[in-house]
């Protein structure tokens, strides 16, 4: 290995191993460091009482008090009853019955059957883990056993409280334990519930979604629309919200930007927030794009661990008879902080933001004493480099994997991580040369699964990765190639994995979420925008002429059915007008078709005759993940490489019809996430 070739990898070791130094010392440097807060509105304050319990109530109610908040649990059952915090006697809703202020939920069904059961997971078994003046750790454990089959999920659960001297606020994290030989059982849903007094009235999601919000009366005195979820205010308590709609859907996140949420009660003299925290993903399902809710109207804060929102069943916890399961779901931390004067909510955000970056540093937690968390020195390390070789991009050069997502799940086919709900992941972005490093990874067996902003396709690194207790492992350059059969005709869209390059229409004046206005990024949060396809195109399809169309003003972000009044639904035909003006060459050509969503369709595709008996191609009936319905504008992406052979083409003006050819309701249909005809492929290629 000689001269440019040696500089290189000598230039690549050099920097995992710059990587790899900060990384440690970054380790070590958290349980060091000092964090530097601002005055206001901090309330991480040291108690001189420390933590104190109190079991002896009469009452069989659990107290927890560490001098800045005070929490209750029902004992043994373990629901969270009430948090006190600087006069407020409880932030959580205390009119509501016990087991409905703060508790822990399981969705759930048995094979064969579909029907769900919702069930609040109580403790059996109360246990004090963990007491002395620094941090009490307390484990409500529900046990299953037989006699419980077909009324309670088959799942030993170990919900887990933690609260440390100096903390404004406390953790929460339930451990699932399957022995063998128990029942099948599919698993749609876990997720951590509170419930807040009506008085937290302004909500904050991210640093530009965030307003005052309506109230559950509000909702209850308003219109249903077109579910139970979406209502349009009619008889607000303040006229300010009169005509708004109100979707807990619309303020959804993915994964990776749902960190920290909540509310704050702006009314008070002494505004309080109340904030669900969340410093690490790995225990989340699908990976760091799936979306999921966080907080909405009731007030509640929602913490979600699993859920086959915005991706359907495909992505439920699925376990067959027999099978063993230990996985530890948390910690999240819940913090509170209050602030004084007019400029309160805005700094009680800044705070609750800082608070997050700070969990984040400290992640993975010293502190909880299960022996199935697995503390950081414990955890591995991976680091490599991604390159990505196209023979038709750019010469068909190796270059950079630029902010490529890079994550290790459990060993599966090629993009199997956007389904898997039942382990552990572990994903981070490539820097601009395509360099990463994976840290503080659970101990087991993994695959490296990867996908490239601007590349159509998902890579597997067909070795199976084990980590060890501390071990580091070191990859090679890996190279990603990318679907591809020939060289690019024409194209439509980015592939990014989402739709949001395509045209998001104005929603309907009278159906408005006023957060979302004048927020061009957020335009698809809106409720209805699939009517408003009907109304673009009352009697003829969308039909794109390639050269002169431009996908962001005339490609309709979702291919959904047209209404046809009185709850009737049509069928709809987009046409992609090119011309081919060269002769055919002879081979397949490829189209390469990539989709962001899919909820309930069948798209079928023809080539230059729409009335032919038979596609080339149909998906047939495919995917359940709600996005259009959803107010996501992308749920479980698919990619489908379609030959065609050279006989469906003809010199001059081609058509390729697009039909979704299901219509029962408005929002059954696809989200195109990026669209390729690629010609036969050249020789010596």
């Amino acid at each position: 290995m000689k001269g440019k070739s040696q500089k290189v990898f000598l230039l690549f070791w050099f920097g995992m191993t710059l990587r790899l130094f900060f990384l440690l010392g970054a380790c070590c440097e958290k349980t060091t460091r000092k964090t530097m807060r601002q005055s206001p509105p901090t309330q991480q304050t040291t108690s001189k009482s420390g933590v104190i319990l109190n079991t002896k109530n009469s009452q069989q109610v659990v107290v927890v008090d560490n001098g800045i908040v005070s929490i209750n649990f029902s004992r043994p059952k373990g629901y969270t009853l009430g948090m006190s915090y600087k006069g407020i006697d409880n932030i959580l809703e205390d009119d509501n019955e016990e087991q409905d202020r703060g508790y822990l939920d399981v969705v759930w069904n048995m094979p064969p059957s579909k029907n769900s059961t919702f069930e609040r997971i109580f403790g059996t078994n109360f246990t004090v883990i963990a007491n002395d003046d620094n941090i009490v750790e307390l484990s409500f454990l529900r046990t299953w056993n037989s006699s419980m089959k077909g009324s309670s999920v088959p799942m030993n659960i170990d919900i887990r409280y933690i609260l440390r001297s100096g903390d404004s606020g406390f953790y929460a994290y339930a451990i699932f334990d399957r022995p063998e030989g128990w029942p099948a059982v599919e698993i749609d849903q876990i997720r951590i519930v509170f419930k807040l007094q009506s008085k937290f009235n302004y909500m904050a999601i991210s640093d530009e979604r965030q307003r005052n919000m309506p109230t559950k009366k509000d909702r209850e005195t308003g219109q249903e629309l077109a579910y139970p979820e979406a209502v349009l205010l009619t008889k607000p308590a303040n006229p300010e919200f009169r005509g708004e709609v109100d979707d807990k859907y619309q303020y959804s996140s993915e994964n990776k930007d749902s960190t920290v949420h909540g509310w704050v009660s702006v009314d008070a003299d002494a505004p309080v927030g109340f904030w669900m925290i969340t410093p690490s993903n790995e225990f989340r399902n699908a990976g760091p794009i799936k979306q999921d809710l966080t907080s909405h109207v009731g007030p509640i804060t929602l913490s979600m661990f699993v859920s086959t929102h915005y991706a359907g069943k495909e992505s439920t916890m699925s376990f067959k008879e027999g099978e063993t399961y230990k996985k530890v779901f948390g910690p999240a931390f819940v913090y509170v902080n209050s602030a004084s004067g007019e400029d309160g909510t805005l700094s009680l955000w800044s705070d609750a933001v800082q608070q997050q970056a700070k969990e984040v540093r400290s992640w993975p937690y010293e502190f909880p004493k299960s022996v199935d968390f697995v503390p950081p020195s414990q955890r591995g390390i991976v680091l490599g480099r991604l390159l990505v070789k196209d023979s038709y991009y750019r010469g068909g050069k190796v270059v950079y994997a630029d902010n490529a997502y890079v994550g290790l799940a459990l060993p599966g086919e090629t993009g199997s991580w956007q389904k898997e709900s039942k382990g552990y992941q572990f994903w981070t972005q490539a820097d601009t040369k395509g360099f990463f490093l994976i840290n503080n990874i659970v101990p087991g067996d993994y695959n490296l699964y990867a996908w490239v902003p601007g590349f159509i396709g998902d890579y597997r690194y067909n070795v199976t990765i084990t980590i060890k207790k501390g071990g580091v492992i070191t990859l090679d350059s890996l190279v990603f190639v990318p679907p591809r059969s020939g060289p690019t005709l024409w194209e439509i869209g980015f592939p990014d994995r989402t739709a949001a390059e395509f045209y998001i229409p104005d929603p309907y004046p009278t159906l408005m979420n006023k957060l979302y206005n004048k927020k061009p990024n957020d335009k698809f949060r809106q409720y209805g925008l699939w009517d408003r396809y009907t109304d673009l195109y009352p009697n003829d399809d969308l039909v794109f002429t390639v050269g002169k169309s431009k996908y962001d003003k005339d490609w309709f972000f979702a291919h959904v059915s047209r209404n046809a009044g009185n709850k009737t639904f049509q069928p709809t035909t987009w046409q992609i007008v090119f011309d081919h003006p060269n002769e055919v060459e002879k081979g397949n050509y490829t189209l390469q078709l990539a989709l962001a969503c899919t909820s309930d369709a069948n798209l079928q595709i023809r080539f230059n005759d729409a009335g032919a008996k038979n596609p080339d191609f149909g998906t047939g009936k495919i995917g359940a993940d709600s996005a259009i319905a959803r107010h996501g504008v992308h749920g479980l992406h698919r990619l489908f490489s379609i030959g065609v052979k050279s006989s469906r083409i003809v010199k001059g003006k081609n058509t390729i019809y697009l039909k979704q050819a299901r219509a029962k309701n408005a929002y059954q249909g696809v989200m195109y996430d990026y669209i390729r005809l690629e010609g036969p492929p050249s020789t010596g290629k």
